[in-house]
């Protein structure tokens, strides 16, 4: 019998991710994908900012770093913050069977969407996770508001 995979763990590394990005200058999101196991395929951040490039999402800097898989249902995406709609499409297109938001407070996203289809879906409301997006929407508001919850 498989055990739950340890989420908390998994956020810990997409939460690396997003102090990097939040250390070049980005927005401070992070995303990782793991396999069923735990085993790490692929993680990344936010560089809308650092690229200037409206679709460096999180979640699609760990999907292509992740590189072309056999199949997705199995794999596990961990996200700093509940996936925007840009990135839940991103996830019923390639068919993820579980997302894994740290938290949905600032921004909503796609989660009931991505429920309605069949994906299970976890929301960790992590503290961290929380503050860290809020001091920066705080700190730099126009960055934000430009794509206003764009991620």
């Amino acid at each position: 019998m498989n055990s739950e995979p340890d989420y908390r763990k998994m956020l810990e590394v997409a939460m690396g991710e997003a102090r990097k990005g939040l250390a070049e200058g980005g927005i401070p999101i992070g995303a990782a994908i793991f396999d069923a196991e735990g085993h790490l395929v692929g993680l990344g951040h936010n560089r809308r900012v650092q690229d200037g490039d409206p679709s460096m999402h999180g979640e699609t800097a760990a999907f292509r770093n992740a590189g072309r898989q056999r199949s997705y249902r199995r794999l596990i995406m961990v996200t700093t913050l509940a996936p925007c709609w840009y990135c839940s499409g991103l996830v019923r297109q390639f068919g993820f069977g579980t997302v894994v938001a740290g938290e949905s407070r600032n921004f909503r996203g796609g989660l009931d969407w991505l429920r309605s289809l069949g994906v299970k879906v976890i929301d960790l409301d992590s503290e961290e996770c929380v503050s860290l997006l809020a001091n920066y929407i705080r700190a730099h508001p126009e960055i934000w508001n430009e794509d206003i919850g764009a991620e």
